[in-house]
């Protein structure tokens, strides 16, 4: 059934005053006097563990990736009672973590299950990642008894020294909150948590110990209302008014879009401003297909210098640029090329800076829409400038497989509607085709943890079964997270998976070790893994060396998961990405690095 409740005691509704303050993290009572807001709301009674799953469920969590341990194992039985979402098996925690990031992206919101220290501390990078990356995850932790931690007694997958809050303190660097549940706590520490990584889009963290998961608690009736706090009118009103004035009187206004955008759903309302201003839109790669790329006022990734110059003219020259949510980092700023002008408007999630005035208190989404709504129509300004479209797929059936080759083929092959996934390396070769109308794009870009996309894969097909998924990789990254293709395969999903077989790590061999054996590894039958991994199979697999494979593989229906391994000269790598790494090489490793050696870089020919 649904939203169980303990078995000792009926579900009933009260109407006593409930306490719904918000204890610190760790279940300390300190300050709960001044913090009590009392309150008359119908309530009912429901075990921690069933509350927990309901307010997930509430916050359309429909799925909870993870791994079962002995400390978690009676949520997992909680949920498996209730019905009320479905669980999801990983091959590893850190693989658990990349898949509810990639569901979250889709799906606004996403969760995993671990178990205490060794599941929470596997499962931390990818956690770290979400933060990074702006994607609310509630992390699960099933945790020791809490009598344990009452009477100091000694438990496995701890350190065994009388310590319990190192797993806390841990989360507390990569987590927006984080809480030890307690029987006392548990109502307004779930909720606090629920709607901070929802409002932040950032994860949260939560500890449940094993002995309190089936105790029964008072929790409210009403479900959990996922909202932002609502702007202060002044501020909103003043910050909307000065960011209309400036772009109204702007002769070259223009508007620079990274994730947030996305993560905060104002991409429509970018789009609409433009649209209604006449305004150049472009978006730095971490928010690639946030603005729709055959919009017409959409004018390509800014890069600093390694901008298409249409681009670079279109943002630096800007007179009035409006950004939303920029945060530079090397990658996203062509190797601190940027130049941004120095009056550029910072709107943020929740704050805004216009020159020397700074707007707290007030909404992205209310201020675009309250820009959109108060700004004039630009009728006497010219369509922006566009740039070139990709080159068409070259004739040639039997030319060896290249890089330039081989991404032409992908461009033709893309169609509206698809999830694409790229993981760090060649793959970014990706960010350089034009993407179809209502493609959504995942990629640890600011994190860059290799081997994210092949989990996080599994998060997007289960978030969006409907639509068409394509996985880009290169065999060192898959090498990572590589045994969660069996989950795939067992869940029956469809993805296309190309990937690169170039015998290593070629983004690194562009910043040193262009032959050394550092950057080489294990030689695996890729194509062969879908069968290894699930011998009764229905997937068709590829191993393409020559331009007419890839068009055979290509061609294959759609009906079942198709995996496509490109095999390719390891020192074969787009001119793009070869020189972000030797660039890379620079600032990393100084002037009197080893980059500066003869041939110990993979170089643009």
């Amino acid at each position: 059934m649904r939203g169980s409740t303990s078995p000792q005691r009926p579900p009933t509704i009260s109407h006593r005053k409930m306490d719904i303050s918000c204890s610190p993290p760790g279940g300390d009572d300190t300050g709960d006097a001044e913090a009590q807001v009392m309150s008359t709301i119908p309530s009912r009674w429901m075990t921690i563990g069933d509350f927990l799953l309901r307010r997930l469920e509430e916050a359309d969590v429909g799925h909870l990736f993870g791994v079962p341990g002995d400390f978690n194992l009676e949520l997992l039985q909680q949920l498996q009672d209730a019905g009320t979402l479905e669980w999801v098996g990983n091959c590893s925690e850190l693989n658990a973590s990349y898949a509810a990031d990639g569901y979250a992206r889709l799906n606004g919101m996403g969760a995993l299950l671990v178990t205490n220290a060794v599941g929470a501390l596997s499962a931390i990078n990818g956690v770290a990642g979400s933060y990074s990356e702006h994607v609310p995850v509630v992390c699960i932790c099933g945790s020791i008894p809490l009598k344990s931690i009452d009477r100091g007694l000694g438990m496995h997958h701890t350190m065994a020294d009388g310590t319990w809050d190192r797993f806390l303190g841990a989360y507390a660097q990569v987590t927006a909150a984080q809480a030890r549940l307690t029987p006392h706590n548990a109502v307004t520490e779930i909720d606090r948590l629920i709607l901070t990584a929802w409002r932040e889009k950032l994860p949260v963290y939560v500890e449940l110990p094993s002995d309190i998961a089936y105790l029964d608690i008072e929790v409210p009736q009403a479900p959990l209302v996922l909202a932002q706090p609502p702007s202060d009118p002044e501020r909103l009103r003043s910050c909307v008014t000065a960011i209309a004035a400036h772009l109204s009187a702007a002769e070259s206004p223009a508007v620079l879009v990274d994730l947030d955008a996305d993560r905060f759903g104002v991409a429509a309302d970018v789009m609409g401003l433009a649209e209604k201003m006449r305004l150049p839109v472009a978006v730095i790669s971490t928010a690639k297909a946030v603005i729709d790329e055959t919009f017409p006022y959409y004018v390509g990734i800014y890069n600093g210098q390694a901008s298409e110059p249409h681009t670079r003219a279109a943002i630096e020259s800007s007179d009035c640029l409006l950004s939303i949510g920029y945060r530079p980092i090397e990658v996203t700023t062509g190797d601190f090329t940027a130049s941004l002008p120095a009056d550029t408007i910072q709107a943020r999630s929740h704050s805004v800076d216009i020159g020397d005035d700074n707007y707290q208190a007030v909404t992205l989404q209310e201020v675009i829409r309250g820009v959109l709504d108060t700004v004039p129509h630009g009728t006497g300004r010219a369509a922006p400038q566009r740039g070139a479209t990709a080159a068409k797929t070259p004739a040639g059936g039997s030319t060896n497989l290249t890089q330039a080759a081989y991404w032409q083929a992908i461009q033709g092959y893309l169609r509206a509607g698809d999830v694409l996934l790229l993981d760090n390396g060649t793959s970014y070769a990706l960010l350089g085709l034009q993407l179809p109308p209502d493609c959504t794009f995942v990629g640890s870009i600011n994190w860059g943890s290799i081997g994210y996309s092949v989990a996080a894969l599994l998060g997007t097909l289960t978030a969006a079964p409907d639509r068409r998924h394509l996985l880009f990789l290169g065999d060192g990254s898959f090498q990572l997270t590589a045994q969660e293709l069996s989950t795939i395969l067992r869940h029956d999903h469809k993805p296309v998976i190309f990937l690169i077989n170039n015998g290593g790590y070629t983004i690194e061999r562009g910043y040193l070790g262009r032959t050394e054996q550092y950057n080489d590894i294990a030689t695996w039958a890729y194509a062969d893994l879908p069968r290894v991994l699930r011998p009764d199979t229905t997937a068709r697999s590829f191993v393409v060396k020559s331009t007419a494979d890839l068009a055979e593989a290509l061609s294959a229906p759609n009906d079942t998961l198709i995996f496509i391994e490109a095999v390719m000269d390891p020192y074969d790598a787009p001119a793009a990405v070869m020189a972000s790494s030797n660039t890379g090489a620079d600032i990393d490793y100084g002037p009197r690095g080893p980059q500066h050696r003869d041939n110990v870089q993979l170089r643009p020919t």
